[in-house]
């Protein structure tokens, strides 16, 4: 096993450090893999790879599996190697796919059997499958069984993840992040969360998205802890796994907390080994229930996918914020490029100013955001007037700390008045028949927005009627006109609300739609005649569109 001090600050140093650990540090299923088992594996696969690689081609890998023990290993094996990752999302079908795996230059693809239905028929000239789980992956892998990790490859500027932001609109970007700042993260994290050898990581988030390796599997290398898979996400599942591999720590993104919540309750819910969830988009309302539940407290973070920003919680928080704004942070009003005024509270802690106040997150300070694989134009929308622009909006109080208000593109204009979906989904919350909301723009050429919100859960007209006169921190322009109601929130492959469908969808959906004609306190069935009468007009370009804000993609 060799070293070298080229390699101090990288992930192929943090990977080596683990082979010879013999306790048990991968679970999966009825799996368990010591560390150096995984270490040894990862070994052989950089081996492999570096025997696969063309002269003078891209070090790129794209994987396209499940959260299976190859994921990690084959990290593990890239950063060893020298080369990079490109998580390939499964929901992308035929040529979206192919341009994933084409623009990031992969020359192999590794993949199971599962998913390749989705690569059959696609033109990948020059790109090698590998299909783990088959005779043919294992002879492969057979003549480097006696490899040892070799860090002398790597170096901490090397390209180590690309991985897709998903967005609203335009091709997903490849965020590049480098050894050095994946090590630096996971380190990071380990001070701020004190994570232990002793700590189980459950992965249940996808690991072609950044969350998963940055926030999870990062910190357990960096400490040495056990990491425990899960395919795919599964709320019904989730509490079970916690317990089997006695996971202490676990990150989610968007709405897995909600769907977490849904699930029936049980009198010895707070019998797990859990000590903190980790993640973005839980909302107030839903970590309170889920430490109530659970006993386990979520600590909300951010951090933008690409890693030109990132807030810290620190002790002392206010409860719905994310941490206090770090020197460089500032809450800039996109048209004037003006800070926004600090927010206004009023006794109850609810936001009175959200018109003025919230704002894009912006990091003037320098920050080590590593720009998009072959995409300037996309860095440059990120890069501009002295600052990274993050897409994301925030407003902060008077002691500095700053609470997430939703995407740039989630803003919405009705009557003139800007407003940010998350603001309004956080009060809708506290519906009772809701178990998961998400709020958007519908066009409208003589408003400009209408308010529409999507609610999975039970529904009473009269009832959320009363409910929303009863909030008062709902402005008078917040309360949705349209309310569509689903059996299940759609979602993409990372847990977040999938807002480019609803939003498309619209009004005429195949779902039941209430709505509250102009003037009336109550809703009431939207009928085709409705939804084609001058009234429920929903035609035409959104103000969001008209005012020259285009919806970023992330």
């Amino acid at each position: 096993m060799e070293s070298s001090n080229g390699a101090r600050g990288t992930v192929a140093e943090l990977v080596t450090e683990r082979f010879g650990d013999h306790r048990p540090g991968l679970w999966c299923e009825d799996l368990v893999l010591t560390h150096h088992e995984v270490a040894a594996g990862a070994a052989a696969r950089a081996a492999l790879l570096t025997d696969l690689l063309p002269p003078g081609a891209a070090p790129h890998v794209g994987v396209l599996l499940d959260n299976t023990p190859e994921y990690p290993m084959w990290l593990s094996a890239a950063a060893l190697a020298g080369a990079a990752v490109a998580g390939i999302n499964p929901t992308r079908r035929g040529p979206e796919l192919a341009r994933d795996i084409l623009h990031t230059e992969c020359r192999t693809v590794v993949t199971e059997r599962a998913r390749l239905p989705l690569l059959a028929g696609l033109e990948l000239p020059g790109v090698r499958l590998l299909v783990t789980g088959t005779e043919e992956y294992d002879e492969l892998l057979a003549p480097y069984a006696g490899a040892e990790p070799d860090t002398s490859r790597a170096a901490p500027d090397d390209r180590l993840l690309l991985y897709f932001t998903s967005g609203s609109t335009g091709a997903p970007k490849a965020a590049i992040c480098s050894q050095r700042r994946l090590a630096a993260a996971g380190r990071s994290l380990v001070g701020q969360f004190g994570v232990r050898r002793d700590d189980v990581h459950y992965i249940c988030m996808p690991m072609f998205h950044g969350n998963a390796v940055i926030a999870d599997w990062a910190p357990a290398l960096a400490a040495g802890a056990g990491v425990a898979l899960r395919r795919r996400f599964s709320a019904s599942r989730f509490l079970a796994d916690v317990r089997s591999y006695g996971a202490t720590y676990f990150t989610y993104v968007g709405r897995a907390v909600q769907y977490i919540l849904a699930t029936e309750e049980r009198a010895d819910d707070r019998d797990n080994p859990l000590r903190l969830g980790f993640g973005t988009e839980a909302g107030a309302v839903d970590a309170a229930a889920f430490e109530r539940r659970f006993g386990v407290r979520l600590v909300e973070g951010y951090g933008s996918s690409e890693g030109g920003a990132a807030v810290q919680w620190s002790p002392g928080t206010p409860a719905g914020a994310v941490g206090r704004a770090a020197p460089g942070l500032v809450v800039l009003d996109a048209g004037t490029r003006e800070e926004c005024p600090p927010a206004a509270f009023d006794a109850a802690g609810r936001l009175l100013n959200g018109d003025e106040a919230i704002g894009e997150l912006v990091n003037r300070a320098p920050n080590p955001f590593e720009g998009y694989w072959r995409n300037p134009a996309a860095e440059a929308e990120r890069r501009h007037d002295g600052g990274y622009w993050t897409g994301d909006l925030f407003y902060r109080d008077t002691a500095g700390y700053l609470y997430f208000a939703g995407r740039t593109d989630d803003r919405l204009r009705v009557d003139s008045e800007n407003l940010a979906a998350a603001t309004i989904e956080n009060i809708l919350a506290r519906y009772d028949g809701a178990d998961a909301v998400a709020v958007y723009a519908v066009p409208d050429p003589v408003t400009g927005d209408q308010v529409m919100a999507t609610l999975a859960g039970t529904f009473d007209p009269d009832g959320f009627a009363g409910f929303l006169e009863a909030q008062p921190d709902l402005g008078t322009k917040m309360a949705p006109r349209f309310v569509r109601i689903v059996e299940r929130m759609p979602v993409t492959a990372t847990n977040k609300i999938h807002r480019a469908k609803l939003r498309k969808e619209g009004i005429r959906c195949a779902d039941p739609v209430w709505w509250r004609p102009p003037g009336q306190r109550t809703y009431r069935p939207l009928t085709p005649q409705d939804a084609e009468g001058p009234l429920v007009s929903t035609r035409g370009p959104s103000s969001v569109r008209r005012q020259g804000l285009e919806p970023r993609t992330r």
